[in-house]
């Protein structure tokens, strides 16, 4: 089924808006962590600055998900094109990686924090990036709706 642009646009817009509050609530969690007693102490430096990566990680993918909306107000809000469409389409799509890499690192340094082995943590680590990849990447690519 062929859906209009407006139409379109609309799911692809409701899209963005329910990833959003997940994004927000990520990157609150983030900069509490830092201002914790245990930061500074539980993590080391090379720990401390792949959070403030995936922190960055977090706030591109805040930025490709909200930049639809901005178009979209600037642009014509009464105005909707296929290129719009393609381009939120895009969009969410790029904000999408560094999501999971900002998810694998933070699971990363969680699970430091709680079983002290780097190991473990990198091995947990790769599972989430595997499990993000299998239902984000590959299973679109594979099954029909």
């Amino acid at each position: 089924m062929h859906l209009d642009p407006y139409r379109a646009s609309e799911l692809l817009l409701e899209e963005c808006r329910m990833v959003l509050p997940g994004l927000q609530a990520l990157f609150g969690f983030q900069l509490i962590a830092v201002f914790s007693d245990g930061f500074h102490v539980r993590l080391s430096g090379g720990e401390q600055i792949a959070h403030l990566c995936a922190m960055g990680l977090v706030l591109l993918s805040i930025a490709l998900v909200m930049t639809p909306a901005s178009l979209h107000r600037r642009r014509g809000p009464m105005e909707v094109s296929e290129d719009f469409v393609r381009l939120t389409a895009r969009l969410l799509l790029l904000s999408m990686p560094s999501l999971m890499l900002a998810i694998c690192v933070d699971v990363y340094l969680v699970t430091q924090v709680i079983v002290g082995s780097r190991g473990v943590s990198l091995g947990v680590a790769i599972a989430t990036g595997a499990m993000f990849t299998a239902l984000w990447f590959v299973l679109p690519r594979t099954v029909r709706l």
